[in-house]
């Protein structure tokens, strides 16, 4: 029997968000039924939803929700009704990168996550009108009021702490987490560039600011972002439309140039300012993603000191230990996610768009 629910349906590229009844799936046995209670609003959403990437449309996004689990199918162990989760990527659990705890490097990361809308089996999770709608988005497609959730996308979390208070840590803020201390983990003395201010870029803020990172430089345009920058942990910012990146950092440095650095704007450009401002030996990590086949010319000369770029999905994070750690830190007062949420209830998605488009708002929550 299919489960009735309202979500925010897709129609076409480009086109708005709408409200539609929908069918979800029965759960099946490693999947749970979850009543979302907020659901942030992620730069991705927004690509698929313009057809920037080929997600099957008519559909339903969503990939960083938060609920209360009301059903679990037979052979889920790890949550059961009434549990309070977090809803984040999925993945087979099976190939090597899955067994070496990096499951954002799965085998089989994009068609489950990204592009397919349907299970690893092909079968649908959400119908209209007895038609499937591209669906399983990240394990989730979690625009909606109820949501058909992968089991390895679900995270149970403490239910004391309010869940629209930490819906963005299943995608954009433990990317930039991650980005921080999985993969730059500065040192005394380090200095850590983060290029743009948005979400990602003020996780990672956050995160070199709980690290023995001496600067920390935040990058953007937005001189409101920057000043959020500054009350977050930078010690440093650099308004990209005044002021020159290599010279700004030289002279923040000293002439050694960044340790590591963030790259979270998509930018080709940026991309390339930021690894030309690297310190021997320096590493930057690209988070932020241009339309596929996007490339970039870099001096190879210029590598030959040992810099590194580092490709990242998702953190590297493995969901189930380090999105606990990251809800005990908002708990305590140590991750301030808080500055960066904007709450918007379900029905003003659009709003919510339009906002985060337009600058407004850095993280649109959608609450139910």
């Amino acid at each position: 029997m299919s489960i009735s629910t309202r979500a925010a349906v897709v129609e076409s590229g480009g086109a708005p968000f709408t409200f539609s009844p929908v069918e979800l799936d029965e759960p099946g046995p490693h999947e749970a039924l979850v009543r979302m209670a907020a659901v942030g609003l992620c730069h991705t959403d927004l690509t698929v939803a313009s057809g920037g990437l080929p997600f099957p449309l008519p559909g339903v996004l969503g990939h960083e929700g938060a609920g209360v689990v009301e059903a679990v199918g037979p052979a889920v162990t790890g949550v059961a009704p009434g549990d309070h989760v977090l809803l984040s990527f999925t993945s087979c659990g099976e190939c090597r990168n899955c067994h070496g705890g990096h499951p954002a490097y799965c085998a089989t990361w994009l068609p489950l996550n990204l592009i397919g809308g349907r299970r690893a089996d092909g079968s649908s999770t959400i119908s209209r009108d007895g038609k499937p709608l591209g669906g399983h988005f990240f394990g989730q497609s979690s625009f909606a009021e109820r949501a058909l959730v992968d089991e390895r996308s679900l995270v149970k979390v403490d239910a004391d702490v309010p869940l629209e208070s930490i819906a963005p840590l299943g995608c954009g803020v433990q990317t930039g987490v991650g980005a921080v201390w999985n993969v730059l983990k500065p040192v005394t003395g380090s200095t850590i560039v983060v290029l743009g201010a948005g979400a990602v870029g003020l996780s990672a803020v956050m995160a070199a600011a709980l690290t023995p990172a001496t600067r920390i430089v935040a990058v953007d345009k937005v001189s409101e972002r920057l000043s959020l920058a500054k009350e977050l942990g930078a010690t440093h910012t650099v308004d990209a439309g005044e002021a020159d990146l290599g010279e700004a950092l030289a002279e923040i440095t000293g002439g050694q140039g960044a340790d590591g650095a963030v790259e979270t704007t998509g930018s080709v450009a940026v991309l390339r300012q930021g690894v030309d401002a690297l310190a021997a030996r320096g590493t930057l990590v690209v988070v932020g993603a241009p339309p596929f086949g996007t490339e970039v010319a870099l001096d190879v000369n210029g590598l030959l000191g040992g810099k590194q770029i580092v490709g990242l999905t998702l953190g590297d994070a493995e969901t189930q230990s380090f999105i606990p750690s990251l809800v005990r830190l908002v708990k305590d007062g140590r991750l301030p996610l808080h500055r960066l949420i904007s709450t918007y209830p379900f029905a003003d998605i659009d709003q919510a768009v339009r906002d985060m488009g337009a600058g407004k708002a850095i993280k649109p929550v959608l609450t139910f």
